[in-house]
């Protein structure tokens, strides 16, 4: 019923840009709230952004505020996660995840994922 495809990954240089696209279908889009998340070898799942066209948009993470944008294509029903001044410390596989649900950071919140997008910065 819902699927969700994860696109945009990639080996990129520090201080370059990425933006990744998380594609869903047109009702997913304008009846979910779209959550991006990313995991780092070793480390915990974390959320990036969370979206919905009723509840705006949140932030999690400060280290990323400002460098990393969420936003919607509706032309393209995708929810896309601009990546700039990316760090080493970015390196992670990232997902998107889909909720009936509010505006939330919780992996456990979210019932949808995306197979995730490999994203390397290399020093």
């Amino acid at each position: 019923q819902v699927q969700l495809v994860e696109s945009g990954g990639g080996l990129v240089q520090s201080g370059d840009s990425l933006r990744l696209s998380c594609a869903a279908s047109r009702r997913t889009f304008a009846a979910y709230t779209i959550g991006w998340f990313r995991q780092a070898p070793g480390k915990e799942r974390e959320c990036i952004a969370s979206t919905r066209d009723s509840g705006g948009i949140s932030y999690y993470i400060d280290s990323l505020r400002g460098r990393f944008t969420i936003s919607r294509d509706s032309a393209r029903n995708t929810v896309n996660l601009q990546m700039d001044s990316l760090r080493p410390e970015d390196t992670a596989v990232y997902y998107c995840a889909a909720r009936t649900g509010g505006l939330s950071n919780q992996q456990g919140a979210y019932n949808y994922w995306g197979q995730g997008t490999q994203v390397t910065v290399s020093s």
